[in-house]
């Protein structure tokens, strides 16, 4: 085991060197992919996959998800199954911040996201978590690009299912914006049952 898991802290350290050399989208060559062991456990039983890092959250802090009220609601949900940070990984479809020419956040592009397909595709092998939450319909689309899938985020959030031999819960994103308008907090913590659910189906 002790051999296993220092060959995976080596391949993990190794793709962290990468992604901070990549620069094959033009609009970001200027910034620092967000991914190191700060991005959680490598060991990590559930993996958790957003957008991309906010500008005043995993931009600016080097955590996915800290630093912004979108990562103050996400430790409230995960809280809410006593999921400790400690114990899970996070990760970003794109691992930079795409952000306008005023520098507000924006949504990756297509090209954007299948040029980090491949980090994803490798920590997902790496990592090897029985159990992945998508946050949203950007990160939901990206595992497509790794393993077919027909899920939708409308028709398939807060279900567990199967891809990729592992178990998929897809949730919406903790921004205050989608909490607003798109799925309400009551709603997202039923949500977030689905993946306390799905790791009990593989303890």
């Amino acid at each position: 085991m002790r051999n296993c898991n220092e060959q995976r802290d080596r391949l993990f350290a190794a793709i962290a060197t990468e992604a901070a050399q990549c620069r094959l989208c033009p609009a970001m060559a200027g910034r620092t992919a967000v991914l190191s062991y700060r991005n959680g456990r490598v060991q990590a039983r559930v993996m958790f996959i957003g957008e991309a890092p906010g500008r005043q959250g995993g931009d600016r802090t080097r955590v996915p998800l800290s630093g912004d009220q979108s990562g103050r609601n996400f430790e409230r949900f995960i809280h809410s199954i006593n999921l400790p940070r400690t114990e899970i990984f996070i990760t970003n479809a794109v691992l930079c911040n795409p952000r306008t020419s005023t520098g507000a956040n924006r949504t990756p592009t297509d090209c954007e996201a299948a040029n980090c397909s491949d980090f994803l595709r490798r920590q997902i092998e790496i990592i090897d978590p029985p159990v992945i939450a998508t946050l949203g319909r950007v990160a939901l689309a990206a595992l497509r690009r790794i393993e077919y899938h027909a899920l939708s985020l409308r028709d398939a959030v807060g279900s567990v299912h199967e891809w990729n031999k592992r178990l998929l819960v897809p949730l919406y994103h903790p921004s205050p914006q989608v909490l607003a308008s798109h799925r309400r907090e009551a709603a997202q913590l039923r949500d977030y049952r689905q993946v306390a659910r799905a790791l009990g189906c593989n303890r």
